[in-house]
């Protein structure tokens, strides 16, 4: 049977860190026809400027600046590497099918460009799409033809490697999350966009060196992120040090927005790095707002996938990681939910209790900017407020 292939268009959150997603597959599997995987993943980046494409060859085709997944000729708004062209030696079969697995506008933005790049191939979605502040249609974003994906479809075409679970929640605010998780059985991997994370110790090779030391300078957002301590105005070297500070610098900004301690970043970095977790983002302003929901799809995916790695979009992967790890990720949501029956605890809470509540503490200092704009957005209407599931 001929192989196919769905390009996941993700992105990492618009800062100098460009994570580089791998193949959903071991690398036998594409060594043999009756082995090759029908479903691989690609992924994008962001940051500023030009962006040259790449043919299926390899080779350079065309600069271009993408905004709304249309190219124009002047920019610059959003930026991305379209390609991996490894990925595609490796599955060595056309790209049959392209996937978007989620809502969210800093994935749905490079999924255009994806379509016109195999316009022969099938297009998948996630249902209820949506944009804020003007709610456009998929083909504003340059997305044709698309079929809705489904949850637990049984006739997809690649239904016979890999199942899905859908998370299709209520309104969190002014449009519901949306997000798609995948199971490819034979070699064990689960699939996810924005429901874990896993934050390396040491920086990838794909962050350049200037990207690394140009945040561990003491620029301002250092010096207002102190905890008043003195900030030394002085060079940075280039030494392994330095460029660890940039990458600590970097993951509590893009994780917090607004860390305590910029200037001394290693405890809070220690606290977020070399476990599976919920972002601290996704847990304050989408998962804590409809807890019912996130339960059930963390559960079920828990309950029917024997997963032993994650490949998500964003940071490291693949993760060596099964059950009782994602399902510790989510242990935080027992706060906002009532409280079980004894009798019936669940798969959540019986693996929670084992691994404990380590992997979703996140510093409370860390953490103000992140609540404040979540009292902010409530304020405004944007989210909902946060119950506590002791109190409903």
């Amino acid at each position: 049977m001929a192989a196919s292939a769905a390009a996941v268009a993700s992105t990492a959150p618009p800062q100098p860190l460009r994570p580089r997603r791998g193949i959903a597959v071991p690398s036998s599997y594409s060594h043999r026809a009756a082995t090759r995987p029908r479903l691989a993943v690609s992924a994008s980046s962001t940051t500023t400027g030009t962006t040259e494409t790449t043919s299926e060859r390899g080779g350079a085709e065309r600069f271009y600046f993408n905004f709304t997944g249309f190219p124009f000729p002047l920019g610059p708004f959003l930026n991305r590497r379209t390609i991996r062209t490894e990925l595609l030696k490796e599955l060595d079969a056309p790209v049959e099918h392209i996937v978007l697995p989620t809502f969210a506008y800093e994935h749905k933005v490079f999924f255009g460009p994806f379509t016109r790049k195999f316009p022969r191939a099938q297009i998948w979605v996630a249902p209820r799409q949506w944009s804020w502040p003007i709610n456009l249609p998929l083909e504003f974003f340059g997305i044709f033809r698309a079929k809705p994906l489904q949850d637990e479809d049984d006739d997809t075409p690649w239904a016979g490697e890999i199942e899905q679970k859908m998370l299709s929640s209520p309104e969190v605010g002014i449009g519901p999350y949306v997000e798609v998780a995948f199971y490819h059985k034979p070699s064990r991997t689960l699939l996810v966009t924005d429901a874990v994370i896993f934050v390396p110790r040491q920086p990838p090779e794909c962050i350049s060196k200037e990207s690394l030391l140009a945040s561990a300078k003491n620029g301002l957002a250092v010096k207002i992120l102190s905890k008043g301590k003195e900030v030394p105005d002085e060079p940075v070297v280039d030494n392994k040090l330095n460029r660890q500070k940039g990458w600590e610098r970097m993951v509590l900004q893009i994780l917090f927005l607004g860390p305590s301690n910029l200037l001394e970043p290693n405890a809070s970095f220690a606290q977020m790095s070399q476990k599976l977790i919920v972002s601290p983002i996704v847990k304050t302003l989408v998962f804590s707002k409809v807890p019912e929901k996130v339960r059930d799809w963390v559960d079920r995916i828990a309950a029917d996938w024997p997963f032993r790695r994650i490949i998500p979009a964003h940071f490291a992967a693949p993760i060596n990681a099964n059950r009782s790890d994602f399902l510790a990720a989510f242990a935080f949501l027992d706060e906002f939910l009532p409280e079980r029956s004894p009798a019936s605890p669940g798969l959540s809470l019986l693996f929670a209790s084992l691994m404990g509540k380590a992997a979703s503490y996140f510093p409370p200092d860390d953490m103000k900017t992140l609540s404040s704009l979540d009292e902010f957005l409530v304020s405004v209407g944007a989210v909902k407020k946060t119950v506590s599931g002791r109190k409903r």
